[in-house]
């Protein structure tokens, strides 16, 4: 197994570093292409969200020069990140792939959303061409083990989120969410995720902001709220109590002036700013305003604390089913070094119908348009589980005669059959 991983997250760098090394999402195909390309990296795949920021590869000898990628493409002195990250290979990259699907490894334990964001992240990199074969089968594994882990275990019972645990902080400072205005600056998975639990607690009005307006209107319309043209955040932002933002902007859009602004226009009465973005929307100097009050994707790390203790006890039995999981894993691969003479019939078998699901997938790409990362997905999902089916009998086959006196006939047969060169 010749994985190696290399990241930083919640745990091992403020908030202040990660922002440094978040990708935004219009970003993460290129950046996947360039990680794959690296000297001794076969395949690569970058995991980017609001907590961490991985770098997951398989190499050619085991022992890639990750630093060295890192350092080039974010143009940082490596000796600035060193303290902050960590990681992995072999098996031990694998079983922190599987920590984090299975959300063991989040800030809130047993959160359901960082499975959907590895999903994404994967199908992201292997539609930019740069997972095959081996990272396919390390995250097939992770997105496996962490079903077995939900199914099994209730470590994600009443699950929470960022999102809500912002929300719950919210009710502490203010007592009730009745009769506040909300104002939600982002209209991503995680801002739908709040205007749920705002609308649920009794805020008053929603207003919905986003750079494309349309997303804008879609987000309100679904809570009964107001879409405001991202042009006129400044003019209007001033009407909420509470401020959740979460864009991907690279910047801060919230800064000292506009917090002034804001104060001078509602006659000091306090605001309350939630800035859940990695790169952070809301400057530090915003805090220090009397009468506006702060917290970032760090802060937030005390308030799930309890929730964590609570959950111990789930977390060891999900635990102690990664562990099994990953012995499994690595027991696959070295059984597949037991039948390394069949190894290039399997592999052409494969390339062949690999080239006809790609072309397939081409022919009738053009009649169905631009497609979200789930549904690239779906249809990666779809179509490789066909040829999964169709691959399964020969390739039993083929190595359960591995050892035996008419091995060669039978992979010839299959050879034949497929027209294998």
């Amino acid at each position: 197994m010749r994985f190696q991983l290399i990241g930083v997250n919640h745990n091992s760098a403020p908030v202040e570093m990660r922002e440094r090394l978040a990708i935004p999402e219009s970003s993460l195909p290129d950046v996947c292409r360039d990680l794959a390309a690296h000297p001794g990296i076969e395949e690569g795949m970058v995991i980017s969200t609001c907590n961490r920021v991985e770098f997951v590869t398989h190499t050619t000898n085991g022992a890639a020069n990750l630093r060295g990628f890192l350092g080039e493409h974010f143009r940082v002195q490596t000796g600035e990140l060193e303290p902050h990250l960590y990681e992995y290979r072999e098996e031990d990259a694998v079983r922190h792939v599987f920590r984090v699907a299975s959300s063991l490894d989040s800030m809130v334990v047993g959160e359901a959303q960082i499975l959907g964001q590895v999903k994404e992240a994967y199908a992201t990199a292997r539609a930019a061409g740069a997972v095959r074969a081996q990272l396919e089968q390390l995250f097939m594994g992770a997105f496996a083990v962490a079903k077995r882990v939900r199914t099994e275990t209730a470590v994600g019972s009443a699950s929470v989120s960022i999102a809500s645990v912002a929300v719950e902080l919210a009710k502490k400072i203010f007592g009730t969410l009745q009769g506040k205005t909300v104002f939600i600056v982002g209209a991503g998975k995680m801002s739908e995720l709040a205007a749920r639990h705002l609308m649920a607690h009794g805020c008053a009005a929603i207003f919905v902001s986003n750079r494309t307006y349309e997303r804008a209107v879609g987000l309100a319309e679904r809570f009964k709220g107001e879409a405001i043209r991202f042009d006129d955040l400044y003019e209007t932002c001033d009407r909420a109590d509470i401020v959740i933002t979460s864009t991907g902007a690279p910047h801060p859009i919230f800064r000292r002036e506009h917090g002034e602004q804001f104060l001078a226009r509602r006659k000091n009465r306090p605001m309350f700013f939630i800035d859940i973005a990695v790169p952070r929307d809301v400057a530090p100097e915003m805090g220090k305003l009397d009468g506006i009050f702060t917290y970032d994707i760090d802060n937030l790390q005390q308030a799930v604390s309890s929730n964590v203790a609570d959950r111990r006890k789930e977390a060891q039995r999900a635990e102690a089913i990664i562990a099994s999981e990953v012995e499994t894993f690595k027991a696959r691969f070295e059984s597949r070094l037991h039948t390394l003479d069949v190894v290039p019939t399997i592999v052409s078998l494969r390339d062949h119908l690999e080239t006809i699901r790609q072309a397939e997938i081409d022919r009738v790409r053009g009649r169905l348009g631009p497609l979200s990362p789930e549904q690239e997905f779906a249809v990666e999902a779809l179509t490789r589980g066909i040829i999964n089916k169709v691959m399964h009998t020969p390739i039993t086959t083929i190595k359960s005669v591995a050892r035996e006196a008419d091995a060669t006939t039978v992979i010839d047969v299959v050879r034949r059959l497929f027209n294998l060169q």
